[in-house]
């Protein structure tokens, strides 16, 4: 898992602002920059770990069609302190790992779907400092884009398309999901991105 990581890091020349090929100068700068990707990569990491044990192994309800879990708040994390792009990576490295641990393998959709929630988390919430500040829309429109359109509507049609079920089937039972998971979403992603998170963000960052 660390070495998708270690590969997409190699090649973000925007986080490191100059030629990759300079990691091999060992001066001050460069060792700071190294350890800065290392911790990074580190954190990354454990997010995606507590990702999968809260979606895949805590879930408060889990069957075929209906999972209820905290596993958005480590992907929304990722979001928070990286931006879209770790956190798409890092959303499909856990749902593809997570998948693959539980049933052997991993439904492409599915993981197309996680990837384009981290891109969500990362776009609408990401704070560059702890101190910046994410407005509430921002957190209102990252909920229900995630619980609404991802996964009520994509994530249930890959669901009717894997398990060839009817569309309408199964719909109810997600109507019941976003019900239940939009305030839980709100109040979570509110938690993580309002002033009482701010420290635990500085340590991270």
């Amino acid at each position: 898992m660390l070495t998708w990581f270690v590969i997409f890091d190699w090649y973000d020349k925007e986080d490191i602002g100059i030629n990759p090929l300079i990691i091999f100068n060992w001066n001050k700068e460069n060792i700071s920059m190294k350890m800065s990707h290392t911790k990074k990569i580190v954190l990354l990491a454990l997010l995606i770990a507590m990702q999968i044990v809260l979606e895949r192994y805590l879930p408060v309800v889990n069957t075929p069609f209906l999972r209820l879990s905290l596993g958005f708040v480590p992907v929304a994390l990722m979001g928070v302190l990286f931006g879209p792009i770790y956190a798409g990576l890092g959303a499909v490295i856990a749902d593809f790992t997570g998948a693959t641990i539980l049933f052997g393998s991993a439904f492409w959709g599915l993981v197309i779907t996680a990837g384009l929630m981290g891109i969500t988390y990362g776009v609408l919430l990401h704070k560059p400092t702890a101190s910046h500040e994410v407005k509430i829309w921002r957190v209102a429109a990252a909920a229900a884009i995630v619980t609404i359109i991802l996964d009520l509507c994509l994530n249930t049609f890959w669901l009717a398309f894997f398990f060839e079920n009817s569309f309408t089937d199964i719909i109810w039972w997600r109507v019941l999901k976003t019900v239940l998971m939009l305030p839980v979403q709100m109040a979570c992603l509110r938690f993580i991105t309002g002033e009482r998170f701010k420290p635990v963000l500085r340590v991270l960052g």
